[in-house]
Order: C-alpha cells, then sequence, then structure tokens
C-alpha cells in the first residue's frame, strides 16, 4: 500500500536531490529575468520539477541538459518528437532550405510530392497548412460550420484539442460547464459546444439527432485526461451516427498517430470525414495540417465560391511556409515509415509487458494501456471508460513523485499524466532503464 504520507516523503527527498543535482539550471532561471516567470513559455513551468531542466541539446531519444545531465527521453516533446530528435534526413532538408528562403506566400516544387505523400498515408485526397494543430482545429471548425449551417460542434467530456475554444466544455455533475481554468474567457461556450460522455452511444445519439451540430471533434482515443481507450464498436457507432444525422466527424490525430501507420483512423477505423495531424508530423518544425474527403473539399469550394471576398478568419501568413512544406516531406519520405512504426510498436510491447510485470510484483491496483506507441500507467484499479472516471482517478501529487524520481535518476516523462512514447530510435536499454527505475521507485513509495 501506498500512502500520502509516503507520497509526501519521496516527493520532498526528490526535489532536494533534484536541487542538488541541477545548480546551473536554477541560476539559468534566476538570471532569466525578461521571461515572464522564468521561462519563454509558461506552460514550461507545468513540469513537476522545483525548475524545469535546461535543455542544451537533443538527438535520437536521449536529451542533454545545462547541468551535464543525459536523459532518455520518453516525453519527445510531448509527441512533437514522436519520431526522435532531429533525424538526418530532416536535419539536411532543414539545413538545405534555411539557404533557400523561409516564407514566401506561394507554393513550393516539393509541396506537390508533399500532398501526394500525405494523401497516400492517411487515405483522404485533399489537404491545408496550419502552423500548429491548435489553428487546424479551429480551421476545420469554422469549415464545418461554414458548410453544414450548424451552430455546434460536439466534443467529449475532459478532451483537449489545443487552443481551440468549442472544446473547453466540461461535464460537471452531468451538467455541462465551462472549464474553471479558462483564462479571459468572456463568452458563454455552452451555447455553440455540446458535451457528452466518450463511449456513450445513448448520449450521442440523443445529440446527433436534434440536428444542430455541425460536426464531432474527437480522438479516437482520448489522450488528453488520461489514456480513455474506445469500447468495442463505440467509433463504429459514431461514424455511423454522423453518417445518419448528416454530421461531419472530425479525428484529432494529433496524439493518436502512435497508433500506427497512417494514424488510428487508417489502423483501426473508422474513416473521418476530416482530420487533423500535428506536432509530429514535422518532426518538431511548428505546423500542423488537415485533411478532407472528396465530398467535403467541394462542399468547401462551393462555399468559397458563394461568399464574399475577405478575411475567412482561416489561416495566418506562415501557414504552409517553406520550412514547414519541406519538413513534413521530409518527414513523410524517410521517417514516418512502415519500418519506423515496426520498431516503436515492439519498443512499446516491451515497455508494457516490463511496466506491468513490476505492478504486478508489486501488488499494485494500477493498470498499462498502450494505444500503439503511446504508453501510460495509471494509478487506479481499473481503466475509466470515459473522461469523467479519467478525471477522478488522478493522482497528481503521486504522478508528480513518480515522475520527479524517473527523472532524477535519467528518465523524463511527460509532464501530463504518466505518457511514454518509444521512437523509432529509442534503444531496448533505455526501455529497460525505465522499467528498473520505475521498480525502484514503486519500492521508495512502499518504504
Amino acid at each position: 500500500m501506498i500512502t500520502e504520507a509516503a507520497i509526501a516523503r519521496v516527493a520532498a527527498r526528490e526535489a532536494d536531490r533534484f536541487r542538488a543535482a541541477n545548480p546551473r539550471a536554477f541560476a539559468h532561471h534566476a538570471a532569466a529575468t525578461g521571461w515572464f516567470q522564468s521561462v519563454p513559455f509558461h506552460w514550461m513551468k507545468d513540469w513537476p520539477s522545483p525548475m524545469p531542466i535546461v535543455a542544451t541539446s537533443a538527438k535520437d531519444a536521449t536529451l542533454t541538459s545545462i547541468d551535464g545531465q543525459r536523459y532518455d527521453d520518453f516525453c519527445l516533446g510531448d509527441t512533437a518528437s514522436l519520431f526522435g530528435h532531429s533525424p538526418p534526413a530532416l536535419a539536411a532538408a532543414l539545413a538545405k532550405q534555411v539557404g533557400e528562403g523561409l516564407s514566401y506566400m506561394l507554393p513550393t516544387e516539393r509541396g506537390a510530392a508533399l500532398s501526394e505523400r500525405l494523401a497516400s498515408m492517411f487515405g483522404l485526397p485533399q489537404w491545408q497548412v496550419t502552423t500548429t494543430a491548435s489553428e487546424a482545429n479551429r480551421a476545420v471548425i469554422r469549415w464545418c460550420r461554414g458548410i453544414s449551417g450548424r451552430p455546434k460542434v460536439l466534443t467529449f467530456n475532459g478532451a483537449y484539442h489545443g487552443a481551440v475554444d468549442d472544446a473547453f466544455v466540461d461535464l460537471k455533475a452531468g451538467a455541462p460547464a465551462m472549464r474553471a481554468s479558462l483564462i479571459g474567457q468572456v463568452h458563454d461556450l455552452r451555447e455553440t459546444t455540446t458535451v457528452i460522455e466518450f463511449n456513450d452511444e445513448e448520449a450521442l445519439a440523443s445529440a446527433l439527432h436534434g440536428g444542430d451540430i455541425a460536426c464531432v471533434l474527437a480522438e479516437p482515443v482520448m489522450t488528453n485526461v488520461g489514456m480513455v481507450r474506445d469500447a468495442p464498436g463505440f467509433l463504429q457507432t459514431l461514424r455511423r451516427l454522423c453518417d445518419e444525422t448528416d454530421t461531419l466527424l472530425v479525428f484529432d490525430e494529433t496524439h493518436t498517430i502512435s497508433s500506427g501507420y497512417g494514424g488510428h483512423g487508417v489502423t483501426h477505423g473508422p474513416t473521418p470525414d476530416l482530420m487533423v495531424i500535428g506536432k509530429s508530423i514535422g518532426g518538431g518544425v511548428p505546423c500542423a495540417v488537415y485533411g478532407l474527403s472528396a465530398e467535403v473539399a467541394d462542399r468547401m469550394a462551393a462555399l468559397n465560391r458563394s461568399r464574399p471576398p475577405g478575411h475567412s478568419g482561416i489561416g495566418t501568413t506562415l501557414s504552409a511556409n517553406a520550412l514547414a512544406i519541406t519538413a513534413m516531406d521530409a518527414m513523410l519520405s524517410d521517417v514516418i515509415t512502415p519500418a519506423a512504426y515496426d520498431h516503436m510498436l515492439r519498443g512499446a510491447v516491451r515497455l508494457v509487458a516490463g511496466l506491468e510485470a513490476e505492478i504486478a510484483d508489486a501488488d499494485l491496483e494500477w493498470h498499462v494501456m498502450q494505444v500503439g506507441a503511446r504508453v501510460e500507467f495509471l494509478t487506479c484499479p481499473k481503466p475509466p471508460l470515459n473522461g469523467g472516471e479519467a478525471k477522478a482517478a488522478t493522482h497528481p501529487e503521486l504522478e508528480a513523485a513518480i515522475q520527479l524520481f524517473l527523472a532524477n535518476r535519467g528518465i523524463l516523462l511527460a509532464p501530463f499524466h504518466n505518457m511514454m512514447l518509444v521512437s523509432p530510435v529509442t534503444g531496448d536499454d533505455q526501455i529497460d532503464r525505465l522499467v528498473g527505475a520505475f521498480a525502484d521507485c514503486v519500492n521508495a513509495l512502499k518504504e
């Protein structure tokens, strides 16, 4: 049994160990007075360590800090570097592009090949490029409302789709409520967002048959509230109900690209009407894409012909810049390959087996979830069926203590939940070190 007192004791001891091992990081943050809260982006303060690690370089699946620490990196930039840090093909392509110009606001010759690669890999024929997945999701929502004439978006409780206002509605005691953590929110999002629990077919049917929902925006597996798997048949029911009610189905596959080559929809089905992919598609270069079925593309083209000229509310000057196009083309042609997934999935199976064995040896009521190359251990007795159950099962203090313990032993997990990614360049030795450090952590918590 792991007690609250044991969690507090381990957390305090590990915080002291981190301070002693990272003096240059503390000095760096003390000197970075020009940054708000000492970091260039406030999310960087979300790590459980007393101060964020300061990185100097990363290669493959290893990150090096300003204090000379080397980390087996299972965070991988929270998916941005899912396929490894600075793959040689990407680095070479970017170096060449830098000498040829970075942003023209014009198409490039390499872009034609990229569009064909996207269609071939992900199974949708038409594509657009944005700067982030957040921007892509916002664009897709606008297009869906525009071509359907319907005002509402349906999302699932606990979902996260980036900086997308429409997704910041949760269920509280069964009623929709705006997410309390939002900064500067002035509009009531509940007027145009319907929220239900994931895997609830009855609520889904009721909501869609109302006839006012433009699209369902969903991860095919929830990954941002802990990991919640789709119940058997749920995604097929979702597809069928969307078809019956002329509702557009959007898969945000920014994280579930880990499921297999082509993402979750291609690997497991069903096929959405639109899909969004960000982060890893450019290997860490800021870019994202959204794909369209032929029917959706035709409806979008008709809408464009019918509207007056002027701002569409979609896109930015830097969308589809030359550097982003080159990055994505290099990734899809040379890095994001079936062979890469073979390695990733084998490594993930090894990681799951190791963690499950240690959990069983420690007689803990924890379990391990896997979606392709994405693995997470949850410190609760059974897998959650929806976002509400996942939120109720979280133990932030325990998660933070585990993550800090592992960081002090050269293992980086994502700071959000206990999420681990296996890349094509993650070695078995790195996986085994993670499993061993996890076992040591569990033993320390049970002392």
